[in-house]
Order: structure tokens, then C-alpha cells, then sequence
């Protein structure tokens, strides 16, 4: 292997953008002798030849692609005939221009020109059609995913307001998790269907550590599944993205892994004291209630009626000054108590715990958002990270319909 192709082994994680689980057909195995130009899978009017699939399997191997080559590069191969399918259908096809850029793009992430990049490939046998097929192919899925798509939604301002409030707060946690890992041979639909029916099933750790006893194939399994404290960095962002919107108890949507579907169940997140915390600015309100046997009551009929932190002035309308405080401060000018508490709402949730003087805070917070060091934030920058990731749904849910509706079979 050549140094300069070697150099470019890192970037395997582009695999995982130009490549969709699909399921094949098991069996494949050919005899010696054959033709290497036989088809080894027929999708629809379509074939895989054994040269397609051995070429495929090499390009993989050098990229150092996990699990199986033959199965990897077989359900690549898969996507790119039904890709191809629909795009002819809709007419979309890609210009030499784009397949050129593509290919730069691809081989500049290891310091390489295409031409470079094309020639460390030969040396190791692969052919200049299997990078160009690899590279035009994941060009040619992603522009019928975003023709189809990309006008169907629009992504709102609150949207991007969220954005940012939640990605300012999420990056240096601990999570404390457990697992149930289903094993996947071909068709992972049965195993998404238990994922699934588990999620639907479970409502506690005990049952979660049950199920986890049963079905998971995990090392995990014998202790019910659970993981110790684990950073958010050592995660696979899907992962992380999943499970941080769960409530401690909840269980997650099923999520396909490599030769798996995977469940989690959030039993606690914690803050991450090893890594700098990124500035946070909250807005919040002390409202003041008598600490009386009913305070509790009162403070719960009081988040009823209102909405935002703005409708506690109209409740404070006729009381005195010091009742009613709302405040905007970073977390580090935060009273240590006041920021403990805030730490575990949600803008619009309140808590009660503290008590002022003899009076109950009924504390609420309004808002969290980042301390901006320099510049203004990139709205449209955020809009399109969102319409990708939506894109992206849409692209997993378009190719298992493709998958589902194919008819795949061997010759």
C-alpha cells in the first residue's frame, strides 16, 4: 500500500454519508471458476456483477470500512442500483462537472488531486470506475433526496432558536446509560420490530434490565445492560442527539447500528467537570409566594395559568416591588442554589425548592442561551445543519421504502 493512499485511511466516516443499510439476500457465495463478470444479485431489472463486488470489497478493505467486506460492499452496491432507479425516474443526472468535484472533494480529504488519489488506488487494484461509480453514485442519492424534499418543509426561527439554546448546554456531559444491542442478520425488520415493541413495553429500569437479560446480545447483558458514566465525546453523535432528549427512565427509538438495532434507556446525565463548560446566559424569575401548607398547591395552580415568564408582571401586578424579580445573568453570576435548581429546568418549568425570607421561591426559568464571545451567530448556517439532518430522515425512510417495494433476488 502507498504511503499517500495510506494517509487518506482516517476518513472512513464518509462511508456513513454515501452508504444506507440495506438488507440482501444471503447465499452469495460463488463457485471457483465462475465468471468474474456473472451477476452475483438481480434488484429489479438490474445486476451486480462478482467484478463489481470484489472491487467494491477492496476499495472498503483499504478505506478499513468495520464488519464484514462482502456484506458491506454487497449492501452498498444494493443502494446504488436503487438510487440509480429513481433517479432516472425523476430525471436527475450529474454533470461531469459535479462527478469531477465530487471526486476532488473526496480525495483533497487526504491531501490528494483526484488524479493523485486515482492512481494510489490502482497500485492497491482498485479501478478508476469503482471510485468513480462510489463517489458519483452518493452524489446522485443525495441531489433525488433533496429534489424530492428539500421544498417540502421549512425549518422556522423558533426551530433555530432551539438550536442554539440546546447546543450550548450539551457539551461537556456524562450520561449514565443502559443498553439492549439486537443482533442483525440480513432483514433487520424483526429485530427493529422487538426494538420497537420493547419501547412500547418498558417502564422502569427493572424491566429495562429484564429485557436486557433476554435479548441483548451485549456483553452488557448479564448486568442488566447497564453502562457506567460515559462521556458524551466517546458517543456516536446519533447517540448522543437520542438519548439527551429522554427523560431519566425513558427509552429511546430503536437505532440502527452495523449488523444491529440498538435501544438505550437514560438513567442520568451529569455535568462533565473534566471538560470546560461552554458560557450559558439564563434569564429567570423569583416570584415570591407565602410559605404557607398550601404553597405547593398554589405554586402549581400558578404555573397553570400562566405561559412564559412575562405573565408573572400581570400576577404581580398589585403586590409589592420586591415580589417579583426576573433575571438575566450568566451562570457564573448566578447564586449557587438559584443556578443548582436552574440546571434541571427547562425554559417554561418552575421549582419550588428554595425558600426567601420566609417566603417560597417560585422559581421559573425563561430562557437559556449562549454567552456570545465575538460575532453574531450564523442563523443560516444553523437552518441548514437542521434541513440536512431532516433531509437525512427522509433519505432513510425513502430507502427503505426503495428496499421494501425492490424485488432482489439472486440469478
Amino acid at each position: 500500500m502507498t504511503k499517500a493512499l495510506s494517509r487518506f485511511l482516517g476518513a472512513t466516516a464518509l462511508i456513513a454519508t454515501l452508504a444506507a443499510p440495506v438488507a440482501f439476500a444471503p447465499g452469495l457465495a460463488m463457485a471457483q471458476g465462475a465468471s468474474p463478470f456473472a451477476p452475483v444479485l438481480q434488484i429489479n431489472d438490474q445486476v451486480i456483477t462478482r467484478y463489481e463486488l470484489d472491487q467494491r470489497k477492496l476499495f472498503l478493505k483499504l478505506l478499513r470500512v468495520p464488519g464484514d467486506p462482502e456484506k458491506e460492499a454487497l449492501e452498498g452496491l444494493t443502494q446504488d442500483r436503487l438510487a440509480i432507479d429513481q433517479a432516472k425516474r425523476f430525471g436527475i443526472r450529474l454533470t461531469p462537472a459535479q462527478l469531477n468535484a465530487g471526486m476532488e472533494e473526496f480525495a483533497g480529504r487526504a491531501q490528494l488531486s483526484a488524479e493523485e488519489f486515482i492512481q494510489a488506488l490502482a497500485q492497491a487494484g482498485v479501478a478508476t470506475e469503482t471510485f468513480r461509480d462510489f463517489v458519483g453514485n452518493g452524489l446522485l442519492w443525495r441531489e433525488l433526496v433533496r429534489a424530492r424534499y428539500a421544498g417540502t418543509f421549512t425549518v422556522s426561527e423558533a426551530e433555530i432558536d432551539r438550536a442554539i439554546a440546546s447546543g450550548t448546554v450539551n457539551t461537556a456531559m456524562r450520561l449514565l446509560l443502559s443498553e439492549i444491542i439486537l443482533p442483525v442478520e440480513g432483514d433487520p425488520e424483526a429485530q427493529q420490530e422487538l426494538a420497537r415493541q420493547l419501547r412500547a413495553e418498558i417502564r422502569s429500569e427493572e424491566a429495562f434490565a429484564a429485557a436486557a437479560r433476554r435479548y441483548s446480545a451485549s456483553p452488557s447483558a448479564g448486568r442488566g445492560g447497564r453502562l457506567d458514566w460515559t462521556l458524551t465525546s466517546e458517543l456516536p453523535p446519533q447517540i448522543v442527539e437520542l438519548v439527551l432528549a429522554l427523560g431519566p427512565g425513558q427509552v429511546s427509538q430503536p437505532i440502527t447500528l452495523p449488523n444491529a438495532v440498538a435501544v438505550f434507556q437514560l438513567r442520568d446525565v451529569a455535568e462533565d467537570t473534566t471538560a470546560p463548560a461552554t458560557p450559558v446566559e439564563l434569564s429567570y424569575a423569583e416570584f415570591l409566594l407565602p410559605n404557607t401548607a398550601t404553597v405547593q398547591a398554589e405554586a402549581a395552580a400558578l404555573h397553570g395559568r400562566i405561559d412564559s415568564c412575562s405573565d408573572l408582571y400581570a400576577e404581580a401586578r398589585d403586590l409589592p416591588a420586591d415580589r417579583l424579580r426576573v433575571e438575566t445573568r450568566p451562570v457564573s453570576e448566578i447564586p449557587a442554589d438559584v443556578a443548582l435548581q436552574l440546571a434541571q429546568l427547562d425554559p417554561g418549568e418552575y421549582s419550588t425548592a428554595l425558600t426567601r425570607g420566609g417566603a417560597r421561591v417560585f422559581l421559573m426559568l425563561c430562557s437559556r442561551a449562549p454567552v456570545i464571545a465575538e460575532g453574531p451567530i450564523n442563523r443560516e448556517a444553523i437552518r441548514e445543519q437542521l434541513t440536512s439532518r431532516r433531509l437525512a430522515l427522509q433519505a432513510e425512510a425513502l430507502m427503505e421504502e426503495l428496499r421494501s417495494e425492490a424485488i432482489i433476488k439472486t440469478p
